[in-house]
């Protein structure tokens, strides 16, 4: 890509619309000079030819300057350009009066063409001129004043320099006319540039807003979700100290509620992270091609995703909204095609624009997910397509811009594949699940778990299908005093050597240790000769 058409992709709208304005008034010196400056010369005499060419070129070239200064003070860079208006407009009744002069007096006779190019100057000067001037004012009521006062003058003029009164007629209704269509031109002009930074501030502060918005619906569901439980949890420790302090059991139960409590806190606080951070594919792929519709981009989105996982549909809906986002802010597209297509091992997401930016090929890092003209939107992609093994690639060819999300669908495996743990010698099935199920954080204690990690949510829904029902048989002093598994086997065994049964020993502790890089609790059972212990 060369380079004058990459500076002009680089630019934001607004800044396209304001370039394109100001170099739009640097054309009409242009027009100016060829239009009513060539004709001058062949048509008039050689004595004059250079002179009032010159005459014509500098007031074009003051018009394209005071243009260029009035569309700074429009868009607030500059003060208002008062002194360059002022000599604009001394230069243009200057050049006006000379020109209407040439084409013929009672001391200089003019030839038909003298006459027909020097009135041609006289119009079209004013009409440039007024039309500048229309630039540095944002009052209608003086626009119109200056191409009334314009028209008004120039057939004013007229009359002393000889012209009959419909000649002069003619001239009043062509400047106003000209001078007219022009100044409409550049208020209009102005107008759009206006707008278009508007419309431009008003989706960066819809932006903030919508950001706020999330904040603000995150901490009032936290509120919510924590008020209440955050509340009862202090009332319920604060009589389980009183409690304490007198000695009565009732403490225990307390504490006991309390954990339970805690736990159910637990598992609302996750549930409110999960529901923030995942993203639901389908409606991320209708609110994009919503968004960019609604920005005039051509969106078309193919593909279903009533099938795929959950963790792989969240992973892609955030590929899609940032994806979006890219496409609004470091672009300018036209047209975007969203495609999404499930083969029998991997999944394909395929975002596709025509808004590429200044590079050529893919990105030095864009097998790794980064963005390729800076930022760390790509980044954060990486990292969750990395959860569930995918890969991001984004690059530019043949003007267009391609981020390709592909996420490896995990294979299913047959009915009765699945391994299970056959039950230890002198217990029951039940037994061995809940030993398993002990090595969580606090399981045969009743110490509550101090992972509050969100991202482990499916873990943590794991445990909490079995808290509901170990929560009532938990006692927070005594240890276990109902329950099944590797706890309930303590408790019968201490039961049995009070009674003098096989297995008793009155030394069996409950130690409390870390499984992994996990809380746990771990129950450590010195035995005697002859106990079965699994």
């Amino acid at each position: 890509m060369n380079e004058p058409t990459g500076w002009w992709r680089d630019k934001s709208t607004p800044a396209k619309v304001e370039a394109y304005t100001r170099w739009s008034f640097h054309f009409f010196a242009v027009i100016e000079v060829v239009t009513f400056g060539l004709p001058i010369f062949g048509n008039v005499s050689s004595a004059l030819t250079w002179p009032l060419f010159l005459l014509v070129c500098a007031h074009a070239v003051l018009c394209a300057v005071t243009a260029s200064q009035s569309l700074d003070w429009t868009r607030g860079t500059r003060r208002q350009p008062g002194r360059m208006m002022l000599a604009l407009a001394l230069v243009t009744a200057a050049v006006a009066v000379v020109a209407l002069a040439l084409s013929g007096t009672d001391w200089r006779p003019a030839t038909e063409d003298e006459m027909r190019v020097s009135s041609s100057i006289f119009v079209g000067v004013i009409a440039f001129g007024t039309g500048t001037l229309a630039l540095g004012t944002r009052d209608r009521r003086r626009m119109t004043s200056a191409v009334v006062g314009a028209a008004a003058g120039g057939g004013v003029v007229s009359f002393p320099l000889g012209f009959p009164g419909p000649a002069a007629l003619i001239t009043a209704v062509a400047v106003l006319l000209t001078a007219g269509f022009l100044t409409f031109t550049a208020a209009f002009s102005v107008w759009l540039l206006n707008a278009v930074y508007e419309l431009d501030a008003a989706r960066e502060t819809r932006a903030r807003l919508a950001v706020a918005e999330e904040r603000l619906r995150f901490g009032r569901d936290l509120h919510d979700v924590m008020g209440r439980n955050l509340a009862v949890i202090a009332l319920k420790s604060e009589l389980a100290v009183q409690l304490s302090r007198r000695g009565r059991p009732e403490a225990v139960d307390q504490m006991t509620e309390v954990q339970r409590i805690a736990r159910e806190s637990q598992r609302e606080v996750r549930a409110v992270v999960r529901g923030y951070r995942e993203a639901d594919l389908r409606v991320e792929l209708a609110g994009a091609q919503g968004v960019l519709t609604a920005a005039g981009i051509d969106c078309s989105v193919t593909g279903a995703s009533t099938e795929l996982p959950v963790a792989i549909q969240s992973a892609l809906g955030w590929v899609v909204r940032e994806a979006t986002t890219n496409v609004l802010r470091h672009g300018d597209a036209k047209s975007c095609a969203v495609s999404l297509r499930a083969a029998a091992d991997v999944v394909t997401l395929t975002v596709e624009n025509d808004g590429a930016p200044n590079t050529e090929g893919p990105s030095p890092r864009s097998e790794g997910g980064s963005e390729p003209i800076g930022g760390s939107g790509l980044v954060g992609l990486r990292e969750r397509l990395g959860e569930v093994d995918g890969v991001l690639r984004a690059g530019t060819s043949g003007g267009r811009f391609r981020l390709t999300a592909e996420v490896p669908l995990p294979v299913p495996r047959a009915p009765g594949s699945y391994p299970h743990p056959a039950p230890a010698p002198d217990t029951d099935t039940d037994t061995d699940t809940d030993r398993g199920r002990s090595t969580r954080a606090g399981r045969g204690t009743g110490r509550p778990s101090m992972d509050t990690d969100p991202d482990r949510d499916g873990e943590a829904d794991a445990e909490a299908d079995t808290d509901k029902g170990r929560d009532k048989d938990v006692d927070v002093d005594r240890g276990v005093r109902t329950g099944v598994g590797r706890a309930g086997q303590d408790r019968r065994s201490r039961r049995d050597g009070e009674d003098g049964g096989v297995g008793g020993n009155k030394d069996r502790v409950l130690e409390v240790g870390t499984v992994g890089h996990e809380g746990g609790a771990a129950a450590s059972v010195p035995h005697q000769a002859g106990e079965v212990t699994p």
